[in-house]
């Protein structure tokens, strides 16, 4: 049953992060959870991982230069977190990490699905304190799709940069997190036993999710990329919260479902208000 579930659950996340850029272990980590440690789950998911993002950042690298350089500062804090994130592996409790970023990244998405966005004008200032904060988190949980999405997003980055960006800082952790792993000893038999149940899915689902983005426009994308982020925060913090015996499970999925009907309310305003392409004069 485990692996019947991982197999779907990595084949849906895959498809997603092929159309998104990112979302495989933001879908795959809370679902796997219940049947895996994170001691077998990360590392197998980060090597995963590696093939996942050289492969988004292969099919964008037309908009590599236009990014590259504003991404640079974050690539900076990464080392920098990433190691921190190996060294707390055995000390801190990853869901508290969790909970937190959960509850402080979704109002945040929730507004941008509204359609609010203010971009930071000192975009290099903050770069190198998220990088440490994004590496941070990425090497605890293997999770850092949501706060990047909610960044580049809010920057008003259009959809192939957006998808190259993701695709250069989530290839750099993944290989700097992999390096790291090998360092502190984290990989096992375990973690390289779920890996050939994994592949398959990856390899149908990421060109699947890819063939599918092509077909939305960038307001729709980035609509539905803040939609598909609170999903994932509100599933996340519904977890962790239960986890954490911070509440019954019947509060935390009440959290989720108020998410959900939020979200579906939002996308239900987008869609209907936005104009018609065919009313449109060329």
């Amino acid at each position: 049953m485990d692996v019947v579930v991982l197999v779907l659950i990595t084949f849906v996340a895959a498809t997603v992060n092929g159309a998104l850029g990112y979302g495989f272990s933001s879908i795959t980590v809370p679902v796997a959870l219940l049947f895996f440690t994170n001691r077998i789950l990360n590392p197998a998911l980060v090597l995963i991982e590696l093939v996942i993002n050289a492969y988004v950042l292969f099919i964008n690298r037309k908009s590599i230069p236009s990014v590259f350089w504003r991404v640079a500062p974050i690539l900076g804090g990464l080392a920098v977190g990433v190691g921190i994130g190996s060294y707390l592996l055995f000390l801190v409790q990853p869901a508290w990490i969790k909970f937190v970023t959960y509850l402080f990244l979704l109002p945040l998405i929730l507004l941008q699905a509204a359609g609010i966005r203010k971009p930071i004008r000192a975009e290099k200032a903050i770069g190198v304190p998220f990088g440490v904060g994004l590496g941070t988190l990425y090497s605890l949980t293997t999770i850092s799709g949501p706060p990047l999405a909610l960044l580049f997003n809010n920057q008003g980055y259009p959809k192939q940069d957006f998808r190259a960006a993701l695709g250069i800082i989530r290839l750099t952790e993944s290989s700097l997190t992999a390096i790291a792993y090998g360092f502190i000893g984290f990989y096992s038999a375990g973690s390289m036993e779920i890996i050939p149940y994994i592949v398959p899915s990856v390899i149908i689902g990421i060109p699947l999710g890819t063939y599918l983005i092509r077909l939305m426009d960038p307001e729709t994308f980035r609509r539905i990329c803040m939609a598909f982020d609170g999903l994932i925060v509100g599933f996340g913090l519904s977890r962790v919260l239960v986890e954490l015996n911070l509440a019954s499970t019947l509060t935390t999925y009440s959290i989720l479902s108020i998410v959900v009907l939020i979200n579906g309310y939002l996308l239900f305003r987008f869609f209907r208000d936005r104009p018609d392409p065919r009313q449109i004069p060329s």
